[in-house]
């Protein structure tokens, strides 16, 4: 990228610090870019700013929003008993687009990972305290994936709500073997949930 000109270049950088780019993709929409028109360039650059400008983190679920409280925590008809905890908020709107869930949610902002430093007070526990301190809430819904750094996470949110909350029940997603698999293609951890989890009939 040296031979580039300088312009040219420093957004190239820039959009190959972007995950899931590289130099080369970077560059190529640089180039795009540069062929576009002015305004049209000055719409996606505007675009960007407006990103930072004008969203904001909602105070009461913790999700991105451009108003607050969001339009699901400002939305009444929603179940107020119902609390679902997810780790971030691309895990919030991929539940939301079924439109099967009517209840509200908390993003925790991440998971326990002592390994990468990520300790319970850079989470939002003490959100979610408060928020089950309120007394609406009586079913937790945890649904923080299946990797090692969800199980700790699980397991300690199991051992502050049975502590303190012991009057609200704690349920999970079901996890276990995907539709069209064969049991005997599913590895020992998947199993050894689908078997723990299993459901009656």
């Amino acid at each position: 990228m040296e031979n580039l000109p300088e312009p040219l270049r420093v957004v190239a950088q820039e959009l190959a610090k972007l995950p899931g780019l590289g130099p080369k993709s970077a560059l190529r929409i640089a180039l795009t870019m540069l062929k576009m028109p002015k305004e049209k360039v000055t719409g996606i650059g505007q675009s960007v700013i407006d990103l930072r400008d004008k969203l904001c983190i909602c105070e009461q679920c913790a999700s991105i929003t451009d108003t607050c409280p969001c339009k699901i925590c400002s939305d009444p008809k929603r179940e107020h008993d119902k609390l679902c905890l997810v780790s971030e908020w691309d895990s919030l709107l991929a539940i939301e687009e079924m439109g099967l869930y009517r209840g509200y949610y908390l993003v925790l902002g991440g998971l326990l990972s002592p390994l990468d430093g990520v300790t319970p007070q850079q989470l939002e526990f003490q959100k979610l305290e408060e928020r089950l301190a309120k007394d609406e809430v009586k079913e937790l819904i945890l649904a923080l994936g299946a990797t090692v750094d969800a199980e700790a996470t699980a397991s300690f949110i199991k051992n502050m709500v049975e502590s303190k909350f012991p009057g609200i029940e704690l349920s999970r997603l079901a996890q276990g073997i995907p539709i069209g698999s064969e049991v005997k293609y599913t590895d020992k951890e998947t199993l050894r949930q689908s078997l723990e989890y299993r459901q009656k009939l």
